[in-house]
């Protein structure tokens, strides 16, 4: 153990003498508290870097790897823990978001980055970050410039650590379903259960695979002033180092490739388009909000107010007014917006695919100006293999902004629901209601 301590101690000492990688350390420590890690101790917080000849003095100091904030700040120095929430705001100028794939095996790791890159496209995200751990798993990150400045009256620079929270639990939800199928193809439920001595129910979630009893992808531990091993710092306990790497590369990745005198550093958080994040995190704080809310359960279980609701083959008579607007075609931008809702709403109602493939289709020729094909069908793949979501609550500011509820639009039922699917279910039970008081009557 000490032999592989002073190897490991060797090895940084040149490594972080490097002037390529001082470089690229100094780079992106800029506004973020950076914190060095000795042989089997942390160094002091808070702390930072300014200057390459910081980090060459580190390495005298036996330092092996390096951790930084999320969060950036207007001055890190002058964060501590005697700071009430608002004297951490006004320091905070905004933060990244980084997915955390804490992973058993990197197999695991490389189809979870995979799939969550998948997910971040299909929220029109594009300038995705991805590097290696320097262990087993992965990390991804989009940058703050990513996001809006303000929802609503959230001011976002604030929104931490419940955004990133709520960003990770809403993708772990959708990516769930498709990561169990794809680690159960290299392994059983039963092998899964011998390799990490559990039992098999220990497994399952609603009597299927759950992947996340497993793997972990952070969500409860991000925290205020949470870290994460910056780019191209080693791994103390790997001596790997935390490189980049592009999505392209995920598949084929093999941990060789980190061994510190192979590595050439690149920058890890692309520069975004603006308000590229903006969907994800709307639609992020939506699901988080109906997922503490019983119309889900109503949904799922075909219920509403004890009543079986059987939601089959519905009429478009039957369809909120806001949907009803959508089938017309959007007359405006805020295609691929609504797409999103039309998809939520036919697979919340339990519309066939190949019924579903078809009215978006037809949905398509009337917009003002057609989506490609080539998204249509990459969006109605990438539903197919979800979990069924509700579309987002009727008192989001997104119908609204596409024009689909207004005084002209909505009928009285509206005041009265949350969510289209739940317009859906209450006329629904109304009808069948109505129809079991008239066979009453026929029958006296």
């Amino acid at each position: 153990m000490e032999k592989e301590t002073n190897n490991l101690a060797k090895t940084a000492y040149y490594y972080y003498r490097r002037r390529d990688i001082q470089k690229s350390l100094i780079n992106f420590a800029k506004n973020r508290e950076v914190i060095p890690f000795y042989i089997d101790r942390f160094g002091k917080r808070p702390d930072i870097l300014q200057y390459e000849s910081d980090i060459a003095a580190l390495a005298e100091r036996n330092l092996t790897s390096l951790h930084c904030s999320e969060e950036l700040w207007s001055d890190p120095l002058s964060i501590g823990t005697e700071l009430n929430e608002q004297q951490m705001n006004s320091l905070r100028t905004g933060w990244d978001l980084i997915l955390d794939i804490d992973s058993p095996y990197i197999e695991y790791g490389k189809i979870t980055a995979q799939l969550l890159i998948e997910a971040l496209n299909f929220h029109n995200i594009h300038n995705i970050g991805i590097k290696f751990s320097g262990n087993k798993g992965f990390h991804i990150g989009v940058s703050w410039h990513a996001f809006p400045k303000k929802i609503n009256e959230l001011e976002i620079k604030n929104f931490f650590p419940q955004g990133p929270r709520f960003i990770a639990a809403y993708l772990k939800e959708i990516i769930s379903k498709t990561l169990g199928e794809r680690i159960l193809e290299l392994n059983t439920l039963k092998e899964l259960s011998q390799t990490f001595k559990k039992k098999e129910s220990e497994l399952l979630k609603d009597n299927i695979f759950n992947p996340f009893s497993i793997l972990e992808l952070d969500t409860i531990l991000i925290s205020p002033r949470h870290l994460f091993r910056m780019p191209y710092s080693l791994h103390e306990k790997k001596g790997l180092a935390s490189i980049v790497i592009q999505k392209e590369q995920i598949k084929s990745f093999h941990p060789g490739w980190a061994k510190p005198d192979r590595v050439f550093p690149k920058q890890f958080l692309p520069e975004p388009e603006q308000n590229e994040a903006s969907e994800l995190l709307r639609q992020a704080l939506d699901w988080s909000s109906r997922h503490k809310k019983t119309i889900q359960q109503e949904q799922e279980t075909g219920k509403y107010k004890g009543q079986e609701i059987i939601v089959k083959d519905l009429s478009p008579e039957f369809y909120s007014p806001c949907i009803k607007k959508i089938l017309g075609g959007m007359k405006q931008d805020g295609r691929k917006r609504a797409l999103f809702i039309l998809l939520n709403y036919l697979k919340s109602i339990n519309m066939e695919q190949d019924k579903i493939e078809k009215v978006v289709s037809e949905w398509n020729t009337k917009n003002y100006k057609k989506l490609h094909e080539g998204y249509i069908r990459t969006q109605i793949e990438w539903f197919k293999r979800q979990k069924k979501m509700l579309p987002p609550n009727c008192d989001k500011p997104l119908y609204k902004e596409l024009a689909l509820c207004s005084e002209e639009v909505r009928d009285p039922l509206c005041s009265k629901i949350k969510n289209p699917v739940n317009y859906s279910i209450k006329r629904l039970s109304f009808q069948q209601s109505t129809i079991k008081k008239r066979k009453g009557r026929k029958n006296i």
